[in-house]
This record gives C-alpha cells, structure tokens and sequence, in this order.
C-alpha cells in the first residue's frame, strides 16, 4: 500500500513509519520538519493546511494516517481549539478524493474521568482542551467518512512507555533526568492505574490496523489490562538500569486522570490475529 503519515517526525510518527517500512509499504511522511523520518520514506517538509488538493500533492495514496497534533502533552493549550479546523478540513479534502482508508491517531484522553474498561462504545466526557478538540476531531472525521463511503478508522492510544528523552511522557522525562546524572526525580504517589503499552508494539499495532480492512472504527491501541503507575515507572526504571529515585508525593494527581482505566483489546487482538494468518 502506499501510504501517507501526517506529523511524520514526532515521536510517535518516526516508529510508525519505520514500521510501515518494515512490513513493505510505501510511505510518504509528512511533517514540518524531516531530519528524524526513515530514509526509506518519502519525505516532505510543508504545512498541511496550506495545500489545496494534498491527496492530488501527495501522489495520491491509498490509506491517510493523520498523526499530525500541535501540543499533544499540554492538555490546556489554546493551540488544540485553534487548529480543530484545519484539521478538519485536512480530512474533509481527503474525505471527498479518491482515497480509500482515513485513519487518524485519536487519545483515550476523549473520554474524560473514566473508571473500567474502555471500548468503542464508552460515552466521552472529556475533561481538557486536548481531550476535547480530539473528540470532535473523531466525531466530524466519521460524519466525513459516512458521507464520502471511506473506511474510517479512529485509533485510540493510550499510555506509551518508550526511553527516549525526546518525548513528553513521564518516561521520557525520566530517561532525560537519567541522563542528565540527577538522582531524584519529583512524582506523584503513583496510585492511578492505567493501560501501558511499549512503543515498538504500539508502532507495530497501528501499522497492522491501518494496512486491513476487515476492523474499522474505533481501535484500541492498547495493552489490555491495567497497571499501576508507580509500579510500571519503578519497572522502568529497572529495565534502564537508572540511578534515579522516584520523590514519591511532590505533586498530586491531575484531577481528570482516572484512578483505573484501561482499553478493550479484542479488536486489536482480532487484527494481529488475522495478519498471522
């Protein structure tokens, strides 16, 4: 397939592509910048709101991946209600091409305070910018794809546990601590419990999603179970060999995360099932 990666250099979008690479497709990958894409790919640096006909501009490919998000680790920035439009007219031009799936990276933070398993039926409160501005990113999306006959696909991600310090998440502020030479790093008393999921296989399950058509819809990118946080940041930790000890209670919890949330794994599971076969 060919195939066309929206914020192609961030953190999540150099694994995704390479991924894709990996398993044969072409991938053209799109960002603002390119220095940290897989040389395999074919690599544009524009702005994507400013391109009139992009399906047309990028060589026409088969499956749209729009990973593309301003601030996505700052909750309460303005930036995610200003670019809600452009996002959705971004899509609306594909909407109404020739393309054939629009897939687009979605976040378990839609569905605000939350207890239990989630899965595509779970009603969403969301209670941040982020998670707002998602929401209806995911809602207009499926309206666009209902009117248009496009396969829809909205992948729901959840907590990703990688060692870079290039990212936003807690692991990878840890990784920089680390390497900085601290040994203290200031947490919460870690009680929430939430669903955990490694980079390569979160790269690897949104690479199978997106190359199928059997499973559309809301998916899951996610582990499956629950886990308590200071327990998988300890682990972490572990696993890195950090001189690093956590400085348990320095700040409290966010108010919106929930105290045990995890995601619905059947339909990834069916997915990695049917591309072993």
């Amino acid at each position: 397939m060919k195939v066309l990666v929206t914020g192609a250099n961030g953190y999540l979008g150099q694994g995704v592509v390479k991924e894709l690479l990996d398993k044969g497709h072409e991938v053209v990958a799109v960002d603002m910048a390119t220095q940290n894409i897989d040389d395999r790919a074919e690599k544009k640096a524009v702005n994507l709101f400013e391109i009139e006909d992009p399906y047309k501009f990028f060589g026409q490919p088969d499956v749209l991946l729009h990973m593309a998000w301003r601030d996505g680790f700052v909750h309460y920035s303005e930036a995610h209600f200003n670019d809600l439009p452009n996002h959705i007219g971004f899509i609306k031009k594909f909407a109404e091409s020739e393309i054939s799936t629009i897939a687009v990276m979605g976040s378990m933070h839609e569905i605000g305070f939350f207890e239990g398993s989630i899965d595509e039926k779970t009603p969403c409160y969301p209670e941040s910018f982020y998670g707002i501005a998602k929401n209806a990113l995911r809602q207009a999306t499926e309206v666009l794809c209902k009117q248009n006959n496009k396969m829809f696909q909205w992948l729901r991600g959840y907590y990703i546990v990688g060692n870079t310090k290039f990212g936003s998440s807690i692991f990878s502020k840890i990784t920089a601590a680390a390497e900085e030479g601290k040994t203290k790093f200031p947490f919460t008393l870690g009680l929430n419990q939430f669903d955990f999921i490694n980079y390569e296989e979160f790269c690897k399950q949104v690479a199978s999603c997106i190359t199928q058509d059997k499973v559309n819809g809301i998916i899951n990118i996610c582990s499956g179970r629950p886990e308590k946080l200071a327990d998988r940041v300890e682990r972490f930790i572990s696993e890195n060999n950090y001189q690093i000890k956590l400085e348990y209670g320095a700040f409290p919890d966010r108010p919106y995360d929930s105290k045990a949330v995890w995601g619905n794994n059947a339909k990834i599971q069916e997915i990695l099932k049917n591309e072993i076969k």
